[in-house]
């Protein structure tokens, strides 16, 4: 079975993050700084907002945070992110092939649903474990295990396509092969994930020959 991440994997939003973190911040005088980006990297929702309420020191509540998130975030999902280069054809050649997939995603559901939609990829894939309703982030084995038994399949019969450096050690952890997939926001860790993980990709162009 082929897993697939969803933001920086196979679409293009993981800079739509950043902005979305600058506007929250610059609303309060405040800019992100490495350290504050690195901790929320792929934390599932509520997290994420925990950690910008502890770091910043914030008088708000994580659910004002995530309302404001959700506010600042909905446009680009529903209207504008692109797909990463050369995913829609894998994906159009696995499905094609009959090849079983699923979606491992720690992306807000409403928002992972709007982008699926608007480019035409709800029928490719089997499932969509979204990680925040398994309470626990990616950078866990423990998600990946438990995402593995919603899926009823075993982690030796799965390969998972994953951006973030975090994510594939867990995966690793949790016995999955994962190919990691090039990302801008990652570029430094290129070297990292060349030498630990089972395949890197610049773009899935490379697959379609």
């Amino acid at each position: 079975m082929r897993l697939f991440d969803f933001d920086g994997t196979l679409v293009d939003s993981n800079g739509v993050w950043e902005e979305i973190d600058r506007a929250f911040l610059a609303r309060r005088g405040l800019s992100p700084t490495r350290e504050y980006s690195e901790q929320m990297g792929h934390s599932i929702f509520p997290i994420a907002a925990q950690i910008t309420k502890d770091f910043y020191h914030l008088d708000l509540t994580p659910q004002a945070i995530m309302a404001e998130w959700l506010e600042l975030g909905w446009q680009a999902y529903a209207h504008q992110i692109p797909m990463k280069p050369g995913a829609a054809g894998f994906l159009e050649r696995c499905a094609g092939r009959g090849e079983d997939m699923a979606l491992v995603t720690a992306c807000v559901p409403r928002f992972c649903q709007a982008a699926l939609e608007r480019h035409g990829l709800t029928g490719y894939f089997r499932a969509v474990v979204y990680v925040e309703e398994l309470g626990v982030e990616k950078r866990d084995p423990r998600a990946f295990r438990m995402a593995l038994e919603r899926l009823g399949v075993q982690a030796s019969e799965c390969t998972l396509y994953e951006d973030s450096p975090a994510a594939c050690a867990a995966a690793k952890a949790a016995g999955l092969t994962v190919v990691a997939v090039y990302d801008p926001f990652y570029a430094s860790y290129e070297q990292q994930l060349r030498r630990s993980c089972d395949g890197y990709l610049k773009s899935f162009t490379e697959l379609l020959g």
